[in-house]
């Protein structure tokens, strides 16, 4: 029988090959991911099998029912963030699964058993490239992050009056159309959800990153995840920012979050020159009042909207998608900085911070992105 799952990819080969005991460490890793998903996607229906890593450029995957082997490209480790490891990893439990759970050995690699079964567990079926690219734009959720786009750059307006009102109304147009996606049917919206991670993985989350994931979640009409990730290089764990949505939500979402860590770090130096300081000691502190003042700010836009009538409770088809994504949710409560004055001066610029789109900041200097294609 001819191999199964093989996921071609449009990377190059892998940089090089790992020493030993980093790749003996990045094989555990990755079979602990396997057992992760095992119990909490397949309710524990699959046996380990033999995990390997290979060199092979034109496929990222690929699951050998005959010997029971389970290939990952070394390339997965070296050159992409680990959360793309481990969609191929779900994509060839997948494989395994449709042949040794449900034993369905006459139907080819993607067929209508493993279609149904990547359905159900939020996994990408797709037979090629990289998992995890977003689905096209439509004209329509192009139009509206134009609109969006136009009225943020009206946001960096002199008068704090027009820049105020040009915001609010980049908020309302977001609330107003994700209200009128909602009302109509599923089957005729068909509507595609797909999932970002944002930012470098770390060790520690900081309370201002806290404070950030539950803006967005909040706010910007996307579901927001802790996810564990590994860093191989570094063989260490560490934590990241997933965020579920539709591709116009996660678009907006994916900038005010690049947008507010950048803000906020301006805040912080234009702090520490008004007043003489010169360590970063409140820098953390600071940082959290930023992003608390902001969402106050953000808390009170939505009270007024919700006068208006425009009242969100949420996106049940994306909160299933979530739930297929991660079927196992663990909440945690962490304790907050200390409330000094350095929290207090640091909440007082966030109530002031305007979101807005930038002209001259970018990618080459380090400032978010432009709304757009």
């Amino acid at each position: 029988m001819a191999p199964h799952a093989a996921w071609p990819t449009d990377s190059g080969d892998a940089k090089a090959a790992l020493g030993a005991e980093l790749e003996a460490a990045l094989l555990r890793e990755a079979l602990r991911e396997w057992h992760r998903l095992n119990e909490g996607h397949f309710r524990r229906a699959l046996q380990p099998p033999a995990l390997v890593f290979s060199d092979v450029p034109t496929r990222l995957g690929r699951f050998y029912h005959e010997t029971r082997t389970l290939e990952l490209a070394r390339s997965l480790a070296l050159e992409h963030p680990w959360s793309v490891l481990v969609e191929v990893l779900k994509h060839e439990m997948a494989h395994q699964y449709v042949l040794e759970v449900l034993q369905i050995e006459d139907e080819s690699a993607h067929g209508p058993a493993f279609r149904e079964v990547c359905e159900r567990l939020g996994i990408d079926a797709r037979a090629s490239g990289l998992p995890n690219a977003d689905p096209q734009r439509t004209e329509e959720e192009d139009r509206i992050l134009g609109r969006i786009a136009r009225l943020l750059a009206l946001a960096e307006s002199s008068s704090v009056h027009e820049a105020e009102s040009a915001m609010k109304a980049a908020q309302r147009l977001m609330l107003k159309y994700n209200l009128e996606q909602a009302t109509v049917a599923t089957k005729q919206r068909g509507t595609a959800y797909s999932f970002r991670t944002l930012g470098k993985p770390t060790g520690r989350v900081s309370e201002a990153e806290r404070m950030l994931a539950t803006i967005l979640g909040a706010h910007f009409f996307v579901e927001v995840i802790w996810v564990p990730v590994y860093r191989p290089l570094e063989q260490k764990h560490g934590s990241v920012l997933e965020i579920c949505g539709t591709v116009q939500n996660l678009e907006m979402a994916s900038y005010v979050h690049s947008f507010l860590l950048h803000a906020s770090e301006q805040l912080w130096l234009d702090h520490k020159k008004e007043r003489g300081i010169r360590s970063n000691r409140d820098r953390r502190t600071y940082l959290a009042g930023v992003m608390s003042g902001f969402y106050a700010k953000l808390n009170a836009d939505k009270k007024a909207q919700q006068k208006e009538g425009l009242v969100w409770v949420g996106d049940a088809e994306l909160r299933g998608y979530y739930r297929k994504r991660h079927p196992h949710v663990v909440t945690v409560r962490y304790g907050g900085s200390a409330r000094n004055d350095a929290h207090a001066e640091g909440r007082a610029a966030g109530q002031k911070l305007i979101l807005h789109r930038p002209i001259t900041k970018g990618p080459s200097n380090g400032g978010p992105k432009l709304l757009g294609r």
